[in-house]
């Protein structure tokens, strides 16, 4: 059966700028073919978002990559037509194109435009911003060389990147996250195309920087009257922009329909799932409160992190103090959650608690086992033996293990450091370990490259685990991860607190997480800490402005009542 995207209610029916229909894509490896995607079909209306959603590995971006032959070489196309419409009704099948021909060269930011998930590794990293959006300007447009670098200044402006003439001239390391975002979209929008293509265009970015740049896309979108597919597995997100939305699972469109009845009316179960995670991450665990009298567990008094340089006659040129003046307290079995946008010092606080990063000044007090001991001043023996007790878990699953070691080896690591056990007692301990994580003990043998992100975290959990710590910081631990992992692994890691006695620092930019998983959360802005209480009251009643804004950049997952149309500028 044909499935296409309906029109929205109080939409006019009009014809699709595109249309993909029966759509199939195979892999043709070494071992076998893999089906990627099967009988994918949707309609793209100009001014309207399409929003195909669904877990990792579910075929969303091979399905988008296909619609300008950008699949890789293994890949080929099994069936179904790929029809792209022009404003007289011409009909043009990009399905039938060579991936080298000029024809689709033509069509690729001409006609279809597309931002890339991760611009650090879509942007060169050798020539300036301005050169690679003039180079499409030249290409397509026939520019001279002065016209494009004009537009290219002018398209700069149009995505809102302040002294646009001179940053036109930085490179890709000089731009930051938010900013590489937006000139992705400049280069995307450069040709002026019909239909845009945002592959995750958020997926690294702070809520306020993602709520920037989707504003940014919205406008855009509306004054050029594109149309666009966007990539994403934030149902949050879903629900504040999409027109229509399209469930893929296993390379299939499970169900499809207008956005209000994808969130409201879902038919599939797979569906209904995806929004319970979600919706559940919108609320708090419903867990027994640590009780804060007695002598904290760890205890930071005016914590400070200054970077500097020097030019070569020795005077400093520059100073930023990247984390100034933190004062914090974590409770026996309390999860304290650190917030803020990128930059605003969490990671840099994080990685000083273990002294991996060096404090500048400031007090970190470790009650621990025996006497209280300040952890600045520590020596190497009793840093190690503090480390053993507080252990950190990274962001990245994929690359915090090393793909060279099998999951035995990589548990074993702390083991063997720590000089503990060996032979059976070590392959029991790990044993124990996985199983512990939900993992079955024949994972021991394997290497990380099979597992998937949500197990390779829990690889990463069993190896934190490993010498029996009483603290577990939280880098980013599921940022990473789709909704449905994200909450198995945060609903494991309560499990694990209420069976080892754990206490946890979770630092992370998504709010839902934080409330979901946290006691109490601290709000830092530019190294400082400027609000701490409850998560409850942090995510329902902020009274600074600074955490006002943060917390109405929050996407809500509920067509019918889009927050961040409504959200709070915060300025300094």
């Amino acid at each position: 059966m044909t499935q296409h995207t309906p029109p929205a209610a109080g939409q006019p029916v009009t014809t699709p700028i595109l249309s993909v229909r029966d759509l199939s894509i195979d892999f043709h490896l070494r071992s076998h073919i893999l089906h990627a995607v099967r009988d994918v079909s949707f309609d793209l209306h100009s001014g309207r978002t399409l929003c195909l959603v669904g877990e990792s590995g579910s075929g969303k971006s091979v399905t988008a990559r296909a619609l300008l032959r950008l699949i890789d070489p293994q890949a080929r196309v099994a069936g179904g037509t790929i029809t792209l419409r022009d404003e007289t009704g011409a009909e043009l099948r990009l399905d039938g194109m060579a991936p080298n021909s000029r024809e689709i060269r033509a069509v690729r930011g001409g006609r279809i435009g597309l931002i890339f998930q991760e611009p650090m590794s879509s942007l060169s990293p050798v020539r300036t911003i301005g050169t690679q959006i003039a180079e499409a300007l030249l290409l397509h447009r026939r520019m001279t060389k002065p016209e494009a670098k004009a537009e290219t200044v002018n398209l700069l402006r149009q995505v809102e990147i302040a002294n646009p003439e001179r940053m036109a001239d930085r490179y890709t390391f000089e731009f930051s996250g938010g900013m590489r975002q937006r000139a992705m979209i400049a280069m995307a929008l450069a040709c002026d195309p019909d239909i845009l293509i945002a592959d995750e265009p958020t997926t690294a970015l702070d809520v306020t920087t993602q709520a920037e740049i989707m504003d940014l896309i919205a406008r855009l979108q509306r004054e050029r009257g594109m149309a666009m597919l966007m990539i994403t597995h934030d149902l949050g997100l879903v629900a504040e922009v999409a027109d229509a939305v399209a469930v893929m699972r296993w390379g299939r469109i499970v169900e499809q329909g207008p956005v209000d009845q994808i969130f409201h009316a879902p038919h599939h179960p797979y569906t209904r799932r995806l929004l319970e995670a979600t919706l559940k991450l919108d609320s708090s665990a419903k867990r027994e409160a640590p009780r804060m009298d007695g002598t904290p567990l760890l205890s930071v008094r005016g914590l400070g992190k200054g970077f500097g340089a020097v030019n070569w006659r020795g005077r400093q040129t520059f100073a930023i103090k990247a984390v100034d003046q933190v004062n914090l307290d974590l409770w026996p079995g309390e999860n304290l959650g650190i917030v803020g946008e990128s930059g605003s010092g969490k990671t840099t606080l994080g990685r000083m608690l273990l002294r991996i990063i060096e404090p500048s000044t400031g007090s970190i007090r470790w009650q621990g086992d025996a006497a209280p001991a300040e952890v600045t001043i520590m020596n190497r023996p009793d840093l190690a033996r503090y480390r053993s007790a507080v252990r950190l878990v990274f962001q990245d699953p994929y690359a915090s293990l090393n793909p060279r070691m099998t999951v035995k080896q990589v548990i074993a690591d702390p083991l063997v450091v720590a000089g503990g056990l060996k032979g059976a007692a070590l392959d029991a301990r790990i044993a124990e370990l996985l199983e512990l994580v939900g993992l079955d003990r024949s994972a021991m043998e394997r290497y990380p490259h099979a597992f998937s992100g949500g197990q390779r975290q829990r690889i990463g959990i069993a190896r934190a685990l490993a010498l029996n710590p009483r603290i577990i910081i939280a880098d980013e631990a599921t940022s990473a991860l789709d909704v449905s992992i994200r909450a198995q692994v945060l609903d494991l890691l309560l499990d694990l607190q209420r069976r080892l006695d754990l206490s946890f620092i979770f630092i992370a930019h998504d709010i839902s997480v934080v409330r979901y998983f946290c006691d109490r959360v601290a709000v830092m802005h530019r190294g400082r800490v400027v609000e701490t209480g409850s998560a409850d009251d942090i995510c329902t009643r902020p009274r600074e402005p600074y955490t006002q804004s943060l917390i109405s950049a929050v996407p809500n997952p509920d067509p019918r009542n889009r927050r961040m149309l409504h959200r709070t500028r915060f300025r300094a």
